[in-house]
């Protein structure tokens, strides 16, 4: 009678080789359906004027909108005379549409269409960051036009936005053109600091019984490199957003000289309780959106990649901490992060820290809470002597669907305007006045209709922030295409 041992030596191989051909059978069959890749008519050709655009754009940079808690008159000032401004820019938008000036300093505009049901939301905001000149190289609120580009705090995030939605409507309205439903532009002053300014509007939409059937914020853009094993650009279209949170560690002691320091004190129990949150990283994992950008994607990617992708099910544990060691991107996309940014302790080089504190960014992956996320860093931090704070819990906005008419229409003017490009979910790692509207409305996306390399995003809140007059003329294109649309 043959032996299992041997029994095993004959059988293994056979079941080795069976499963390698399903998974590269089914990689083969992995393939985009044709009638995604086709790149849809979307309605007339799109011509833009992208250089008197860029013109626009550049008054509305030298705007110091700068975003700070309690603004000075000065600041004040530079906000009222942008909102002066926009009527000349943009005459036949404000003698067509409601304007409304909501607190006194944010913009909700009404298009009024064929029919007020289910309408359109369309957002931006005017507000930036701070920019300092070091480093610049052309100075940070100039609007300079060179080298093809419009520089500036704000050309990307997001006055130029706000100009491609304004040029587009300015566009169609010196056509004759009439939306089928109603508009809504949504313009506000305080994002950068999560302000009140959309939570604001929401109220105002649902006190008046409007329900948006659709909104489109800031969020992805047209990208290339991201993805392992796709060449070519990737639209990459947010239908979440993580949860932002900001997390406090604090511990206590006596104090006291330098001289005679304790074993164990404040600063090393807070040095230690981060080097342990740090050793053990919350778990990586897909969320449904991440999965849906995954099958998009792998589809589309290299054989060997494929393989991967199309036995998503089987190979989950696997790939998700393959994306977790891969780059900071790909880490953010399969867990929730935890990076901690601010530091305090003793005054003084010879003095022992009573107090120690460090602050933390939670970044939550879709599918957590900011409070579960707490106490699994209670348990990994493992000592009763550091607090754990939660200075403001945000958790992940709700997913909205791609398996309805408003993705529909927002995939179809992408690829109206970037044909090569392919369109996927994904969730968005940052945060937008968009997640306020989820409260009145399912269908919530976020993207920025640029091309955008790696190094124009990693201006964005940085030094030479800058956006090509080519890729504004563009996102002009991509909002005519979708206004008509809709």
């Amino acid at each position: 009678m043959p032996q299992p041992a041997f029994l095993l030596v004959l059988v293994l191989p056979a079941l080795l080789i069976a499963l390698a051909a399903v998974l590269l059978l089914r990689a083969a069959r992995f393939r985009p359906d044709p009638a995604v890749l086709e790149s849809p008519s979307g309605g007339e050709p799109v011509s833009v004027d992208a250089d008197a655009a860029a013109g626009r754009l550049s008054l509305l940079i030298r705007k110091r909108t700068v975003s700070v808690r309690e603004p000075e008159a000065a600041v004040r000032a530079e906000f009222r005379s942008l909102l002066d401004l926009l009527p000349e820019l943009y005459p036949a938008a404000h003698m067509a549409l409601e304007r409304e000036i909501v607190n006194g300093r944010t913009l909700l505009y009404r298009w009024r269409g064929e029919e007020a049901e289910a309408p359109t939301v369309l957002m931006s905001h005017f507000d930036v960051v701070p920019a300092e000149e070091e480093g610049w190289i052309h100075p940070p609120f100039s609007g300079a036009i060179a080298d093809g580009r419009v520089w500036g705090r704000g050309a990307i995030d997001t006055k130029g936005t706000l100009v491609c939605i304004l040029e587009a409507v300015e566009q169609l309205i010196q056509a004759g053109f009439q939306p089928r439903r109603d508009v809504y532009l949504s313009f506000c002053d305080d994002e950068e600091i999560a302000g009140d300014g959309a939570p604001t509007h929401v109220r105002l939409l649902q006190e008046r019984g409007i329900r948006p059937g659709l909104v489109v914020d800031e969020g992805g853009a047209v990208v290339e490199g991201i993805f392992p094993g796709v060449r070519g650009p990737i639209a990459v279209v947010g239908v979440a957003e993580k949860g932002v949170s900001d997390f406090e560690l604090i511990v206590r002691g006596a104090g006291g000289h330098a001289s005679a320091p304790p074993r164990l004190g404040t600063a090393y129990r807070l040095a230690r309780a981060i080097r342990r949150l740090e050793r053990r990283p919350p778990k990586p994992f897909f969320p449904p959106p991440t999965r849906d950008m995954l099958d998009t994607l792998g589809r589309r990617s290299s054989f060997g990649y494929r393989i991967l992708f199309a036995n998503l099910g089987l190979l989950e544990p696997l790939l998700a901490r393959l994306f977790h060691r891969l780059s900071p991107e790909t880490r953010a996309l399969s867990s929730t992060t935890i990076a901690v940014t601010t530091l305090q302790g003793s005054p003084a080089a010879n003095v022992l820290p009573a107090e120690a504190r460090a602050g933390a960014n939670v970044r939550v992956a879709v599918g957590e809470t900011a409070e579960g996320v707490a106490a699994r860093m209670r348990r990994v931090i493992a000592d009763d002597a550091v607090e754990l704070r939660i200075v403001r819990a945000g958790d992940p906005s709700p997913v909205s669907t791609t398996r309805e008419e408003p993705y529909r229409i927002v995939a179809a003017a992408i690829r109206g305007t970037y044909p090569e490009a392919a369109v996927t979910p994904y969730v968005m790692l940052g945060g937008s006045d968009s997640r306020h509207f989820a409260a009145i409305c399912p269908y919530v996306y976020r993207f920025t209709p640029y091309e955008l390399s790696r190094e124009e995003r990693e201006t964005i809140h940085a030094a030479n922030e800058s956006l090509p007059v080519r890729s504004l003329g563009k996102g002009i294109e991509f909002y005519i295409r979708l206004i008509r649309s809709v």
